[in-house]
C-alpha cells in the first residue's frame, strides 16, 4: 500500500470516473487502474463498484476512503513541516470566499498579498458557506473566508474583522427621515433579503427574529445579489441591510440612503477558516496578516454587536 495508491483512491471517489481521476492526478488511465487493482488485491476487497454508473464506493470502500483521507493529509504534513522549518511561503493554495465578501474584500488585499508573497499560487473560488465546509472537510480547500462562528468541530476559525450592518433606506420609506436607526425599527415585512443559501441573509433573519416572533413565510422578496437588492429598494419595494464594505462602493447619490445604527451596531464576524489539521499554516498566517492589516484601516467601527449566521 502506498500514498500514491491512496491518492488515486481519493481522486476516483471524488470524480466517480477513472478517466477523470487519472486526468486529475496527471497519469494515464491504465496506470491509475493498475494501481487501484493492485491495492484491491493486496487488501482482498473491492473498493469501488464498477457496475454502477457513475462508479460508487462499496461499503468497505467508504471506510477506506475516510481513512485514506486522513493518511494523505498527514503525509502532506511532512512537507508542510519542512516548508515551515525553512520559512518557505509558496506553492498552490486553494481558498473559498463567500459571495457577500468576495467582491469587496478581494480587491482590497489581493494585489498586496501577491506582491508580498509571489511564490504562492492562489486558487480562489466563490462558494456558499455550506459548500466551503464540505470542501474543507474533504481536503479540497486549504482555507476559506466566511462569516462565523460556524460551531463546527472539524474547522478552526481566526477572526479577521467585524463588519457592521448598514441600513439602505430609500426616500419615502418610513425610516428615511431618521438620522440613525435601531434594531427595534426593523420590520421583516418590508425587508429585502438575499436568496436562501447566503449566510448574510441568515444573519439578518436572526437579527429580526430576536425582535419579533415572525416566520420566514412573511418574506416577500429575495434576490441573488446585494446590487439587485439596492436597485429593488430604489424602486420602493422595501429597505435592506448592507455589509459596511459594500457601502464604500456606492456613489454619493445612493449614499444619501444609508443609515447607520445606534451603537452597538449589529455586525457580522468574518474569519479565515481552515481544517483542524492546520496544514499550510505559514500561508494562512500570511493571509491573515495582510487582510487584517488592510481591513483595520477600512473599518473604524469598534462598538458592535455580533449577529451570528447560525444564531438561534
Amino acid at each position: 500500500m502506498t500514498i500514491t495508491q491512496l491518492t488515486y483512491v481519493l481522486a476516483i471517489a471524488e470524480h466517480k470516473n477513472f478517466t477523470k481521476a487519472a486526468e486529475h492526478c496527471f497519469v494515464t488511465q491504465p496506470t491509475l487502474s493498475t494501481q487501484i487493482q493492485k491495492l484491491e488485491e493486496e487488501l482482498d476487497v473491492l473498493i469501488f463498484d464498477r457496475s454502477k454508473k457513475p462508479i460508487e464506493l462499496t461499503e468497505v470502500g467508504r471506510k477506506i476512503v475516510k481513512q485514506a483521507r486522513n493518511i494523505v493529509n498527514e503525509s502532506d504534513r511532512i512537507q508542510d513541516i519542512v516548508d515551515q522549518q525553512k520559512g518557505f511561503i509558496g506553492g498552490e493554495f486553494r481558498i473559498g470566499v463567500i459571495p457577500t465578501v468576495m467582491p469587496t474584500l478581494l480587491p482590497m488585499f489581493l494585489k498586496t498579498f501577491i506582491k508580498r508573497h509571489p511564490k504562492v499560487k492562489l486558487k480562489i473560488e466563490e462558494m456558499t458557506t455550506d459548500e466551503i465546509i464540505v470542501k474543507i472537510k474533504d481536503g479540497h480547500l486549504d482555507a476559506a473566508i466566511a462569516a462565523t462562528p460556524l460551531e463546527n468541530e472539524s474547522i478552526k476559525e481566526r477572526v479577521l474583522y467585524f463588519e457592521p450592518f448598514v441600513g439602505y433606506i430609500p426616500e419615502h420609506h418610513r425610516l428615511y427621515k431618521k438620522s440613525k436607526i435601531e434594531t427595534a425599527d426593523l420590520e421583516i415585512d418590508d425587508m429585502l433579503l438575499l436568496e436562501d443559501g447566503h449566510c448574510f441573509r441568515d444573519g439578518i433573519i436572526n437579527l429580526c427574529k430576536t425582535l419579533k416572533s415572525q416566520t420566514e413565510d412573511s418574506f416577500q422578496l429575495e434576490s441573488g445579489s446585494i446590487e439587485t437588492l439596492v436597485r429593488l429598494s430604489n424602486e420602493g419595494l422595501g429597505m435592506t441591510l448592507l455589509p459596511y464594505l459594500h457601502t464604500l462602493e456606492l456613489n454619493d447619490k445612493l449614499k444619501h440612503n444609508l443609515r447607520y445604527f445606534v451603537a452597538p451596531s449589529p455586525a457580522r464576524e468574518v474569519s479565515i477558516i481552515y481544517h483542524k489539521s492546520e496544514l499550510k499554516m505559514q500561508i494562512i498566517d500570511a493571509l491573515y496578516d495582510v487582510i487584517s492589516g488592510i481591513i483595520r484601516g477600512a473599518i473604524a467601527f469598534q462598538n458592535v454587536k455580533i449577529i451570528s449566521p447560525i444564531a438561534k
